[in-house]
């Protein structure tokens, strides 16, 4: 008989386990997907066109909270836990309900869902959300450009609307992103690839996308979500570490294989961290990891008008699942507006509305910023009427994007962000090894 198995995700790894191990697999039979993470991803279906012959009615997606039901009424054999960024405490607590009621507990498989690509592939990975992969990426994409060679990025998924339609997504040009409806947090990650020329493919299907990226690609870059392991093989592991969350590099799943499997760590934002800090990193992956080679990157500020900031009180945006499940207490906006001498950090809460408030109730310890969250098209305006309500004299927005572009602000905002200092001769010479001999 097919052993009956729960996968536990939220809309990404959890699809990709499913695709790479038990879509044709008639050893198994995948009974559920339960959500959590995400807002408004649980109650839909993974749809038959995607789940292939094997579930002709699809699979269903129920919400993480129902799983003691699954296990009590489904006969379950097995329960895989695939998702990201989740402490060792967590993802004990969720081992131990399910063992509790007799059923195995398995975390995913992390090489058995690794494609391998006829291409060379770097992948950029990190210890937490909020890390900095995406400055990292681009850089990396920039030396790649500089050596005369075409790379396409491959991001991680976010696939909360219609599953069938999201299977193979290819974003060249702003126009795509509305064509495929995206959120804040796609925008968040497609658009600044963009602005640099560079094609981006997301979706479902990463045995589909990856064979798509091939066709245009000298080089394949990951270009990692949360703290997940690649989807491909890489020939180039990179983590990126975080010291102000220092120690987290052992503490969170599944990063802790990032850090201790990465060929290269990069520790970045040096320039605004402890020192001790950085060393505990240092230790720690010296520790664990002692072939990586490590290097140190600065991340400077981008603050077009320090002078406005001062004796303002701001009410600072930063970047929604950073600040949300990520754990991160600040960011750019928060530090820039530290540096410049901002006289309150304006607390967004008395003011929030809709789905934004709920988000507080979820994240009680977000502390005085306000996340950018835009799953949908009502977060979106909850979003819009909740900077709007706020009682402050600037706007500091500190997320990736260009949220004007999504919402209207209307009191005076600035745009801060980081940028990665390219001092990087060790990055240069690992790329270029990379893809000249393939090692």
């Amino acid at each position: 008989m097919s052993r009956r198995i729960v996968i536990m995700g939220a809309a990404g790894r959890d699809f990709h386990v499913f695709n790479c191990l038990y879509r044709d697999n008639q050893d198994y039979c995948v009974v559920a997907f339960t959500a959590t993470q995400i807002p408004h991803i649980e109650d839909r279906r993974y749809p038959a066109e995607l789940a292939g012959p094997l579930y002709p009615e699809g699979i269903p997606i129920v919400p993480e909270d129902d799983l003691e039901s699954l296990l009590d009424e489904r006969n379950i054999d097995e329960v895989i836990f695939a998702y990201s960024d989740v402490s060792i405490e967590y993802l004990a607590e969720r081992r131990d309900r399910v063992v509790a009621r007799g059923v195995a507990f398995t975390t995913f498989d992390v090489d058995g869902s690794m494609l391998r690509s006829k291409k060379p592939v770097i992948a950029i990975t990190a210890i937490r959300t909020g890390c900095g992969k995406s400055q990292v990426s681009r850089r990396i994409i920039h030396i790649l450009h500089e050596m005369g060679l075409k790379a396409v990025a491959i991001r991680h998924p976010m696939p909360y609307g219609d599953l069938a339609t999201q299977a193979v997504q290819r974003f060249g040009s702003y126009e795509d992103l509305a064509r495929h409806d995206c959120t804040i947090e796609e925008r968040e990650e497609y658009e600044p690839h963009i602005a640099n020329g560079i094609v981006v493919y997301a979706g479902v299907d990463y045995g589909a996308i990856l064979e798509e990226a091939e066709k245009e690609a000298d080089v394949i870059v990951w270009d990692g979500g949360n703290n997940d392991t690649p989807f491909y093989k890489p020939d180039l592991w990179i983590c990126v570490a975080d010291p102000h969350r220092a120690g987290h590099e052992l503490q969170y799943f599944p990063g802790t294989v990032n850090f201790q499997r990465a060929n290269l760590i990069l520790i970045g934002k040096v320039g605004y961290a402890d020192e001790a800090n950085i060393e505990l990193v240092v230790e720690n992956a010296r520790h664990v990891n002692p072939m990586a080679e490590i290097i140190f990157r600065e991340s400077p500020l981008d603050v077009p008008d320090p002078d406005a900031i001062a004796n303002k009180r701001v009410l600072v945006i930063e970047d929604g699942p950073t600040t949300t499940h990520g754990g991160m207490p600040f960011g750019a906006g928060i530090l820039a507006a530290t540096e410049n001498g901002a006289s309150e950090f304006v607390d967004p809460r008395p003011w929030a509305i809709g789905e934004i408030a709920e988000t507080f109730e979820k994240y009680p310890d977000i502390g005085d910023l306000l996340p950018a969250m835009g799953y949908g098209d009502q977060q979106i305006k909850d979003l819009e009427d909740t900077v709007n309500a706020v009682d402050c004299d600037l706007v500091l927005v500190a997320t990736p994007i260009d949220l004007t572009r999504l919402i209207t602000i209307d009191k005076p905002s600035m745009r801060i962000g980081y940028s990665l200092k390219p001092v990087d001769g060790a990055l240069v010479e690992a790329v270029k090894k990379t893809v000249v001999s393939g090692d």
